[in-house]
């Protein structure tokens, strides 16, 4: 079966490969800020309108100001002795990306968790754009579930599919939400036809009241 074939790639379609150099430049110099925990002149490596757009529980900042006050400053709060390592990086013209880990001591509140001392690994990718010197575009996922499960918590409550891979349960198939959408298909049929099969009040004939009229006269 053929699916969908939607244009692929349109950000990075007229990416200009001669400023590959450039942009590497960027991104490992900005890493080493980072690795200092640079947070008022981060500024050197990102543009003052650029855009930090997170997965679901990470959010998105507008602007250097929201990436300094609503990302920087509360993990830093609640990571400390934090390293990044980036294990893989990729450059192409404008375009960076790359996926590593932070190791850090989890001293501060996380997602409402007072601080347990613990060393945790936080895993990432990170894709970004650079123009004129500086990032504009970082395109972000940070693993925060991975987080919390080193600290204890279960944000998917036992049903993560980690539980298929220790051999725990069946990994459901296309097949079976077919074989259930047909049962419920058959189930909600079934249902009609009962319903259009049973007897409906109606409002009595004349010859029933006539009827009736004549046994209460009795």
């Amino acid at each position: 079966m053929s699916g969908s074939r939607p244009d692929q790639a349109a950000l990075s379609a007229e990416t200009d490969l001669s400023r590959t150099d450039d942009t590497r430049r960027v991104i490992e110099t900005m890493v080493d800020g980072l690795n200092d925990h640079r947070i008022d002149d981060i500024g050197d490596f990102f543009s003052t309108g650029f855009r930090w757009m997170g997965n679901f529980g990470c959010g998105t900042k507008n602007g250097l100001a929201e990436f300094q006050d609503n990302w920087q400053r509360p993990f830093q709060a609640a990571f400390s002795d934090k390293v990044c390592i980036d294990e893989a990086r990729l450059f192409m013209g404008e375009f960076a990306a790359a996926f590593g880990r932070q190791e850090a001591v989890h001293s501060g509140v996380f997602m409402g968790i007072e601080p347990t001392g613990t060393k945790v690994e936080i895993r990432y990718m990170d894709f970004w754009k650079v123009v004129d010197g500086r990032i504009v575009d970082n395109w972000v996922m940070v693993d925060f579930p991975h987080v919390l499960a080193q600290l204890g918590v279960d944000v998917f409550n036992g049903e993560g599919w980690e539980a298929f891979d220790r051999g725990e349960g069946q990994p459901p198939t296309p097949s079976d939400s077919a074989s259930s959408d047909s049962a419920s298909s058959d189930s909600a049929s079934s249902a009609d036809n009962s319903n259009s099969s049973t007897p409906t009040s109606s409002t009595p004939t004349s010859s029933t009241r006539n009827s009736s009229n004549e046994q209460g006269d009795e």
